[in-house]
């Protein structure tokens, strides 16, 4: 089968190429900047695209070939000004609106389009357990992922099959949040975000990998899907569980004040998280190789 994943120099789309191409499968990686996704992992080939038009690319989805639509301007880089908002929504809504046309232009429809997301779709929900028919929230994200996920809507229609990955916090070694998480706790300076009774909704690069080529390959899977550990924890227990692990204490929270002055509107994203469960991944199956925050931070970290 071939692959086609937009935002693969990111670090889920590059952890699925290299997942799918190391199975057989022809991948190919849409990016703004080729030279980004060097070196490539086998049976992977970079294709250029500018994330707003289909492009030449249309004429690779011919023939047996998924998506998996993951283009967006980084959630987590830089303070959400209102140039940085617009940027976050339209990169998504934009690239989705493209992945569209391209559908509509190919000979022959794709078997399956995976369709990203996030669980910020369900806003602030306090303790209540969050499963994929919550309704969506009414905060920046939860706007961008409502946006996000109607952009490409109409592929059902067509005769698509579109899973939606509603995804927690990506744990990863490579980077992403769980880095720059640490590092306090590694200067002895680590604690929970805030009160750290918000719940923290994470998922291990593994299992992220993993749920989304069981997405692929499950010909029932259908509509939206959380992709979180089935062990949610709030904020307070995780930062305990980060400092078990690192042998460092986890005593000294970072006030909520502070991280609204230092990050503005981002900061409620790391106060008011979402109790997510991966209700439906969970009934079809699909077995969690880190369910526990204790063993996957002993592997991320060794």
């Amino acid at each position: 089968m071939r692959i086609v994943i937009t935002g693969g120099s990111g670090l889920i789309g590059s952890a699925v190429a290299r997942e799918m191409g190391s199975a057989g499968h022809e991948v190919v990686v849409l990016t703004r900047d080729p030279s980004r996704v060097s070196p490539l992992p086998p049976n992977t080939r970079a294709v250029q695209w500018d994330g707003r038009t289909p492009g030449d690319w249309a004429k690779l989805l011919d023939g047996e070939t998924a998506i998996v639509h993951l283009a967006g301007d980084s959630v987590a880089a830089g303070r959400w000004t209102e140039e940085k908002k617009r940027r976050i929504r339209d990169s998504r809504v934009q690239s989705g609106g493209a992945v569209m046309a391209a559908i509509r232009q190919a000979k022959s429809r794709p078997r399956v389009l995976l369709q990203g997301s996030a669980v910020g779709y369900y806003g602030a929900c306090g303790d209540e357990e969050v499963t994929e028919s919550h309704p969506a929230g009414d905060d920046f994200l939860a706007r961008v992922c409502v946006e996000w996920e109607a952009s490409t809507a109409e592929a059902s229609a067509l005769g698509v099959r579109r899973p939606v990955l509603r995804t927690g916090i990506v744990l990863s070694g490579e980077g992403g949040a769980l880095p720059r998480m640490a590092l306090p706790f590694r200067l002895l300076a680590g604690g929970p975000l805030g009160n750290g009774r918000q719940w923290f909704p994470w998922i291990h690069e593994a299992d992220e990998v993993g749920a989304i080529r069981f997405l692929i390959e499950r010909q029932d899977a259908d509509g939206p899907f959380n992709l979180t550990a089935p062990a949610p924890l709030t904020n307070r227990d995780f930062s305990r569980v980060l400092g078990q692990v690192l042998a460092r204490p986890s005593f000294a929270p970072a006030p909520g004040f502070a991280l609204r002055f230092l990050l503005g509107e981002m900061a409620d994203a790391l106060l008011h998280g979402q109790r997510a469960m991966p209700r439906r991944l969970l009934e079809l199956g699909y077995a969690f190789r880190y369910p526990e925050a204790l063993g996957a931070l002993r592997d991320l970290l060794r």
